[in-house]
Formats: structure tokens, C-alpha cells, sequence
């Protein structure tokens, strides 16, 4: 059953061409029209279709597009042209700590999280000790999550996100944060979601774990599709440009 259906996606962003050093000196700039864009196309034209239970990777150097797509399959952000259909839940690991308030501790971050997605009370009581069990936090779950270092906040962003059995897993970069321990610890996670039926959509430069989680891979670059299909196969055109380009970003 396809789950994701994307069809031909963009995405402008706007951007000011020249400084401005306060909101006062924007508003009468911008009242007076003397404001002025650089226009950037974060993605240009992306189709793309995902099936249930698959397992796929989006690679590209920074600044190709790869968290803008992300963003806009997750509802965060309307894309300029283009529609997308998505059946199911989607459990969105995009940014480390997105979805928290940091002036709230961990447990209360937890059932916050737990309503975001809609998960009803009693459930959140069901999962709850599973969630500080996977995460490790038990004694830090009283802490607000500002005092958290950036591994204590992916453990706990990880631990949230994965309970249940969502239809989509979203994975940027998470678990290029943590300890190695707790690291095999979301792989071992991801493959059970995975027998379990939920499809992942993972991002990472690793090409090691991209090669272990999926099974198939979407190169982008400049916001668009260079190639798509065989994960092994994609990865390896994808590093050979890289190796050619030396290894710069695609965008500054």
C-alpha cells in the first residue's frame, strides 16, 4: 500500500539581500518597499512515493534539501507548489529537542509529546515506564529538559517518538547524538518498527547506517532528485560526486 505520494513538491524561501539590525527598522523598510529577496529554492520539482513497511533513505550534502522535505512531509512547512498525501501517523524525529518545551521537565515533556501526537492519557499511562525505561532517564525525568546535555535530549526525544507502533518513522541525523551503546540501541528499535510494519524515512551522512536501515535510497541535490533506487547503488553514485566535488556543500 503506498503511504506517501509527493508530487512534484517545491519549495522558495525568501531571503533578505541586505542586513537589518531590528524589527523597527524592518517594518518601515518593509512599509516603504525597500526591502528586497534573494529567492532560494530549497526543493525543485520532488516526486516521490514511499510504500508501508519500506525503508528509505534521503542523502544529499548539506544544503540539498533533504530537512526542507522532511519539513514538509511532516505538515511543518507549506510547500510553494506541488501536493502531498500521507496515510497514516508519522512520528517525526527532525530536529533534537523540536516538540519540547525546555522550561518543562522530562516527564512532563513526555505527556506534552504524548498529546502532540495524539495519543489519549491512558495510553501515554501504558507506555509511560516503557518510554524512561528505553531512555535511560529515570532519575533525571524531574529535570527540566534546558539542563539536558544534547545525548539526554535525544535519548529522550528517541524514547517518545518510537513508543507504539507509528506508520512512519522520520530520522534526521538523531542518531549521529548519543553514545554509541544507546545508538545500537535505536538501531535495534528501528528494526523492530520495521518487522512491526512502519515505514522509515531516514536521513544520515553516514552511509554505513543508511546501508544497515534501508533497502532503498533518493539522492538530492539543489532540491532535486538525481537519482533514485537501490540503496547500495545510489549511495555509491552519491560518493563518488561527493569525492569528484571534494566534499563541498552544495549550497554556502
Amino acid at each position: 500500500m503506498q503511504i506517501i505520494k509527493a508530487e512534484h513538491i517545491s519549495m522558495q524561501f525568501n531571503m533578505a539581500s541586505e542586513k537589518v539590525d531590528n524589527i523597527k527598522e524592518y517594518l518601515i523598510r518593509k512599509i516603504k518597499g525597500h526591502i528586497s529577496y534573494d529567492i532560494l529554492w530549497a526543493l525543485q520539482d520532488v516526486s516521490f512515493t514511499m510504500e508501508a513497511g519500506e525503508s528509505v533513505a534521503l542523502v544529499g550534502l548539506n544544503g540539498s534539501g533533504k530537512s526542507t522535505f522532511l519539513k514538509v512531509l511532516a505538515g511543518v512547512l507549506e510547500p510553494t507548489g506541488g501536493t502531498i498525501n500521507v496515510r497514516g501517523s508519522i512520528a517525526p524525529l527532525i530536529e533534537l529537542g523540536a516538540g519540547f518545551d525546555i522550561d518543562l521537565t522530562a516527564k512532563e515533556n513526555v505527556w506534552l509529546n504524548g498529546a502532540i501526537l495524539g495519543y489519549p492519557r491512558p495510553v501515554m499511562r501504558t507506555y509511560y515506564d516503557d518510554i524512561v525505561a528505553f531512555s535511560g532517564l529515570g532519575q533525571f525525568m524531574d529535570v527540566p529538559v534546558k539542563n539536558f546535555s544534547s545525548g539526554m535530549l535525544a535519548r529522550l526525544a528517541f524514547s517518545v517518538m518510537t513508543f507504539g507502533t507509528p506508520d512512519i518513522l522520520i530520522v534526521d541525523e538523531v542518531l549521529a547524538v548519543g553514545d554509541f551503546t544507546f545508538q545500537e540501541k535505536c538501531r535495534r528499535r528501528i528494526a523492530e518498527m520495521q518487522r512491526n510494519g512502519t515505514a522509515i524515512l531516514f536521513v544520515s551522512h553516514n552511509m554505513e547506517q543508511v546501508r544497515e536501515i534501508c533497502t532503498r535510497a533518493v539522492w538530492l541535490e539543489k532540491g532535486k532528485v538525481m537519482a533514485d533506487g537501490e540503496c547500495c547503488q545510489v549511495t555509491e553514485q552519491y560518493m563518488k560526486k561527493g569525492e569528484q566535488a571534494g566534499g563541498e556543500s552544495v549550497l554556502p
